[in-house]
């Protein structure tokens, strides 16, 4: 099973979104054959908590023009790390400590990559 293309439209607006706010290392994994709750993730960092709420404002923004509502969003107020729940994705926010310290992409090296624009790539830092 795979990401739907509603899933992944969902996650290359979020992506787009995010790296318009200036997100480093945005990517997003096909949970799909793992998770049943989810299609996708997409994850994004941040060097500050501001900048954080930034990229979640702007992604919201994003999802709600493609009629995306969160169904769930946790994380708000500390601004550390923020994640959306759409159902068919699960955006993360995550100031750059947050990232380095719970490496989500350690836990999830094994789902594939989605293939997101060079407009969103060309910001990701060399690891």
């Amino acid at each position: 099973m795979t990401a739907t293309d509603h899933a992944l439209e969902l996650v290359r607006a979020a992506a787009q979104a995010a790296s318009d706010k200036l997100a480093e290392d945005v990517i997003a994994f096909d949970v799909s054959d793992q998770l049943v709750i989810t299609d996708a993730f997409v994850l994004a960092s941040a060097s500050n908590d501001r900048q954080v709420k930034a990229i979640v404002e702007a992604v919201e923004d994003s999802l709600r023009e493609l009629g995306a509502k969160p169904v769930r969003r946790e994380g708000e107020r500390d601004g550390r790390w923020v994640l959306m729940d759409y159902a068919e994705i699960v955006v993360h926010v995550q100031h750059e400590e947050e990232r380095a310290f719970y490496a989500l992409e350690r836990l999830w090296r094994d789902c594939p990559l989605i293939e997101l624009p060079e407009s969103v790539t060309s910001t990701r830092r060399s690891s």
